[in-house]
Order: structure tokens, then sequence, then C-alpha cells
């Protein structure tokens, strides 16, 4: 009878174990972030998540950085060539198209060397540019890097284009988790 009982319990276990692995969940603020996605043909892990304020009570995204191999290294995580995906839950009605464009364009200043900017402000433009509808609870971005073919981005629901190569990748990932991304994103999204 015990035996009986056992195997029950282990068929039911194996048959329960794979819709449990599909709805593991990370939530903060409220938005739930799978702990694997599926990007560019690959099985991502949820690195961290995290989520911007602004003027100390406005939340305006909750994001959630994927991963092919996981790291709490900034360098690594900003310089390696492995697909990496950071998807954007937006929270708030008051990030208007102009505010995204502008606050990306100074997030990529702050938070990259000088020489990069300059060299690179086509490609700044050009992706901020893609910002260019009003943002509200619920709306999405995401930006994924594949390498060989560059940084995409997918704005509410739609694809806006793609930067071809590696460095402005690493400078869109440098704004969220370098040294000088806001603490509280950059913490998160290393998963500390």
């Amino acid at each position: 009878m015990d035996r009986k009982i056992f195997f029950i319990v282990m068929i039911l276990a194996f048959l329960a174990a794979p819709a449990l692995a599909e709805t593991r969940t990370v939530e903060v603020v409220g938005v739930k972030f799978p702990t694997e996605k599926v990007v560019a043909g690959k099985t991502l892990k949820l690195n961290g998540v995290s989520y911007l304020k602004k003027f100390g009570f406005i939340k305006v995204y909750a994001a959630g950085l994927y991963l092919e191999q996981p790291s709490h290294e900034p360098e690594t995580i900003i310089s390696s060539k492995q697909v990496k995906h950071l998807w954007h839950h937006y929270l708030t009605d008051k990030a208007t198209a102009k505010k995204l464009h502008d606050g990306f364009i100074e997030q990529m200043e702050e938070t990259n060397p000088k020489a990069l900017i300059e060299a690179n402000r086509k490609d700044i433009e050009r992706y901020a540019s893609w910002l260019d509808k009003d943002a509200a609870p619920g709306l999405t971005s995401e930006a994924t890097y594949v390498p060989g073919k560059g940084l995409t981005l997918i704005y509410q629901g739609q694809e806006r284009g793609t930067i071809p190569g590696d460095v402005f990748a690493e400078m869109y990932f440098r704004g969220y988790v370098g040294e000088k991304a806001d603490t509280t994103v950059r913490e998160g999204l290393l998963g500390k």
C-alpha cells in the first residue's frame, strides 16, 4: 500500500512540475516577471528586477534583466557576448514621449564616457527617436541584444529598429548596471 501511494505521489509531482515551472515569477511593485524567457531562440534566466522612481514618489517603470549566463558583475553583463534582454513595464502615464526621449539621452550621457557619447551620438539620437509615444500603465518596451546583430527595440509591441554592433549595446546596458547608473535600478538588475 505504501508503495502505491509513493508512486501516485511521484506521478503527480512529475505531472505538476512543468506547470509549476511555467508559473514561477518574481514580483516587484506589482509586476510579475517570469524566471525564464525564450528570446532570440535562447532560454534566458532572470538576472534581477528593479524599478525606477522619480521625484521620490512617481514609479516610472519596473524592469527585468534576462541573460543567458546570469551574473552579479556589471562589467561581465555589459561586455559579454550573450543574448541580453531588458524588459520594461511602465507604471505611470506621466512618462510622455518627450520625457522618455530626453531621459534616455540624459541617461546615456550620465553613465557613459564622454568620448563614447560623442562617437555614438547619432545612434543615441536614433534610439531615443523610437520612444515616440507616451507611456501608460501596462505598456512595455523590450531591448534585446543579439551578438553579431546588435540591440533591437520593441516599443509598445512594435519593433522600432536595431542599432548594429556591440558598442551601442554596451553603452545601453552600462546605463542600467554600470557604476553611474541609478542605484536602485542597478542593484536590483544585478540581483543584489
